[in-house]
């Protein structure tokens, strides 16, 4: 037996970025032949795609997971590692992505329309793409970007022109099923409908859907019985029709307060998308008139409904009595509606470059270390991601960067001193100042170190400072010797 399935949370993962490779061209005569380590691949994307041919959110019932490939590391030789592939997950049309939070991150109209939902890590950076003119052959190499991995929350929102309401066994779907070719199961028990059906009505020229839902009843604004997953699927129809069931003899209700329920249901409950529900075109469909006592009370009450501004259409769909001109009056109202949407406009790509003198990053004081300060920023945190800590030279470069970017110049104007503790993504260190970075003023020192974090050439460097400063003291009116 088939199951639908119209919400449902799953958990996409992206693909992890390929390490850089740090690698030295090695052969015959020239065992030192420069850098040559290769760029670490992309890591994939997880990417939502609508599909017509998918109708319900099922599949990720049963597997909530998913994850895009990662990315290959890079090799010697200047061969780049392999992007990961995207993995692509088809979707329902009419589905809204939503956060944890309840926050409309994507909402998914259009066969073929596709959303990004983790974006795949960038590859590190080889050895042979890290050399510069002063460092010619980097002992280290970047690494890959972790993908990015997030909760998301799919919910379905029936994608349909007009929407059938009413009651329990009011009809919905024996009209739908004379109106067009959608076979809904049909019976005479409260509850038939239990998941949206879709049908095809075709009208002189113009072709619209209909949607059969499953009933409402009293209280469905605030979740009684199916009413939730009842109202999400109507938020998208241009026209919403009253069904009621004028045979219903001893049920204690009558079509006038079975259509000012239906009403108090539709201004109850305010959709996130689409506009509120009370304000769409309505019709009032006076059903099962092939009764003769139900006749009798549709010809009564119509004059009242007519009075209230809502078109009324008496029909049966056991003899097909009124459902041509029900069918031309849907025809008319969805043709209205669709000559009151704006035209639709190109796409147009909007592109705002960075100001050159933004510098990208904020700093702020830590709210949980009173003498410490967090940076904040796309690419001094994705720098921290793409070092690595246990190579000293790897560290440097990252401080030549940040130094570079103007990380050091924004802490001392902060009121930072030696000792700080820095935090940049999920790293904290303590800060030092250096003098400002730039290719003219890198040392450089054994491969795979950096003089700066040496702590033996600091002393020597001390040491010598040291020597020289007592020289000139012990210069009696000589001339200085310079540092």
């Amino acid at each position: 037996m088939s199951r639908f399935v119209d919400r449902v949370m799953i958990h996409v993962a992206a693909g992890d970025g390929g390490h850089g490779c740090a690698s030295v061209h090695r052969e015959k005569f020239a065992p030192l032949g420069g850098p040559d380590g290769g760029n670490g691949g992309r890591g994939g994307d997880v990417v939502l795609v609508v599909d017509p041919g998918v109708h319900t959110l099922l599949d990720f019932h049963y597997r909530s997971q998913a994850r895009a490939s990662s990315g290959k590391p890079g090799q010697g030789s200047h061969r780049n590692g392999a992007s990961g592939e995207d993995l692509e997950l088809r979707v329902p049309d009419g589905t809204v992505v939503l956060t944890p939070d309840g926050e409309v991150a994507a909402d998914l109209v259009g066969s073929g329309t596709r959303f990004v939902a983790a974006a795949g890590g960038h590859g590190g950076l080889g050895n042979a793409a890290l050399a510069s003119r002063t460092r010619k052959a980097p002992g280290f190499a970047l690494l890959g970007e972790p993908g990015e991995s997030r909760d998301l929350v799919l919910e379905l929102k029936s994608v349909a022109d007009v929407g059938l309401v009413g009651f329990p066994s009011a009809g919905k779907s024996s009209l739908v099923s004379v109106l067009s070719a959608a076979r809904p199961k049909i019976a005479d028990y409260p509850f038939t409908t239990l998941v949206p059906h879709l049908g095809v009505v075709t009208a002189g020229e113009t072709v619209f859907t209909v949607a059969d839902v499953p009933g409402l009843i009293p209280g469905a604004s605030q979740g009684k019985g199916l009413g939730l997953e009842f109202l999400r699927h109507i938020e998208r129809c241009a026209v919403l029709v009253h069904v009621v069931d004028c045979a219903s003899v001893g049920s204690g209700r009558d079509p006038l307060s079975d259509v000012d329920a239906l009403e108090r249901e539709l201004a109850a409950y305010t959709p996130a998308l689409g506009g509120a529900l009370a304000s769409r075109p309505r019709l009032v469909v006076l059903n099962k008139i092939d009764v003769p006592d139900a006749r009798e009370l549709a010809e009564l009450v119509r004059p009242e409904l007519v009075a209230r501004g809502l078109p009324v259409h008496c029909v049966s769909t056991v003899t097909t009595e009124g459902l041509r001109e029900l069918r031309f009056a849907l025809s008319a109202a969805v043709r209205q509606h669709r000559a009151s949407l704006p035209a639709a406009e190109p796409t147009r790509v909007v592109l705002r470059p960075t100001a050159v003198e933004e510098p990208g990053f904020d700093v702020t004081a830590d709210p949980d270390c009173p003498e410490g300060f967090i940076v904040r920023g796309g690419r001094p945190e994705r720098w921290v991601r793409q070092t690595n800590f246990d190579n000293a030279e790897a560290v440097g470069y990252l401080a030549d960067r940040l130094a570079r970017l103007g990380v050091e110049d924004a802490l001392a104007a902060v009121g930072a001193r030696a000792g700080c503790p820095v935090t940049i993504g999920q790293v904290t260190f303590d800060w030092e100042p250096s003098t400002p970075a730039g290719a003219a003023t890198i040392r450089l020192g054994a491969r795979g170190r950096d003089w700066r974090l040496d702590t033996g050439e600091r002393a020597s460097a001390a040491q010598r400072k040291a020597a020289r400063r007592a020289r000139r003291e012990s210069t009696a009116g000589g001339e200085a010797e310079p540092e």
